[in-house]
């Protein structure tokens, strides 16, 4: 039995019970799989047919570092190629609507603006509070002019990339999952932790890579837990990419997804001592943001 919370999840959930057989949802994730990579290569190798060959190589050096404005917005905009994925697995495998997956229209814009708007208040607020140490170090990322030309840009991609994310983990995983096996248990972790191995890279964080996974679990739950008391995905939408435009556009480590922040901290990922220093301040604001989201749908 369903707790009474997540009653609302059911608008996800009912559509998916007409296919939602356990080796229908392993055959989508691999469908949806074999078109995220293969758009993503045929987009790429498209454009390099255009470019001269050491033209090319810098596009793609730059799209994996994504230490540049065009890196970082073409790994971003490429992202969208998971959630067409996600929708096409969605409408062929499972006749039911792609951009279904999203949740009732009715519920999904206004739970999205409102949680957008109270988690930007938050975050601005915590912003304006005594400075930790570290918000005395920054260094300057892109020049303002150049960071406000960009925005919308910016904005659009961290938007594509959060809700192709969200489609496929919570509007796809999650829904096929409990429809198939309702214990909330169940659909709130395992594809929260699908969600979490993605961010996995010890080549990049070493002893802190653990952690960061750690991080992203619990950040998966938090989305989870959202999405079904909404019964949308707006709430984990508006959070994913208030997440993401603080930590990308706002103030980011050095390096690797740094190209479009306006401030940098003085370290990178492979600083794990200040790595480690920082993510109880990032678990602790993810959390405040997850109670404030949940205040949001509330009212």
């Amino acid at each position: 039995m369903i707790r009474k919370p997540y009653t609302p999840h059911a608008a996800l959930t009912t559509p998916a019970r007409p296919s939602c057989a356990l080796w229908r949802l392993v055959v989508g994730l691999f469908l949806a799989a074999v078109v995220m990579f293969g758009l993503a290569r045929g987009v790429m190798a498209v454009v390099g047919g255009f470019l001269t060959p050491e033209a090319r190589f810098d596009l793609v050096t730059a799209v994996e570092t994504a230490d540049t404005p065009l890196g970082l917005l073409a790994l971003l905009f490429m992202m969208g190629a998971m959630g067409l994925g996600t929708m096409v697995t969605a409408e062929v495998l499972h006749k039911r609507s792609g951009l279904g997956l999203f949740g009732p229209r009715r519920l999904f814009w206004p739970q999205f603006w409102r949680v957008l708007a109270v988690l930007v208040t938050l975050n601005v607020a915590i912003a304006c509070l005594p400075p930790w140490p570290l918000a005395m170090e920054t260094e300057p990322g892109l020049p303002l002019s150049r960071w406000l030309v960009l925005l919308p840009l910016t904005t659009l991609a961290l938007l594509i990339q959060t809700g192709s994310e969200e489609l496929l983990f919570r509007g796809y995983f999650q829904s096929q999952l409990a429809a198939r096996l309702p214990q909330p248990w169940i659909w709130l972790t395992v594809p929260s932790l699908a969600f979490a191995l993605g961010h996995y890279a010890p080549e990049t964080y070493g002893s802190n890579a653990l952690a960061i996974t750690l991080w992203a679990f619990l950040f998966g739950v938090a989305a989870a837990d959202l999405t079904a008391r909404a019964g949308s995905l707006g709430p984990a939408v508006a959070m994913h990419l208030v997440n993401n435009f603080a930590a990308m556009a706002i103030i980011s480590t050095q390096g690797e997804m740094s190209g479009l922040a306006l401030m940098k901290l003085p370290f990178g990922p492979d600083d794990e001592a200040a790595i480690a220093a920082f993510l109880p301040i990032d678990l602790a604001t993810m959390g405040v943001s997850w109670l404030a989201a949940r205040l949001a749908i509330r009212s």
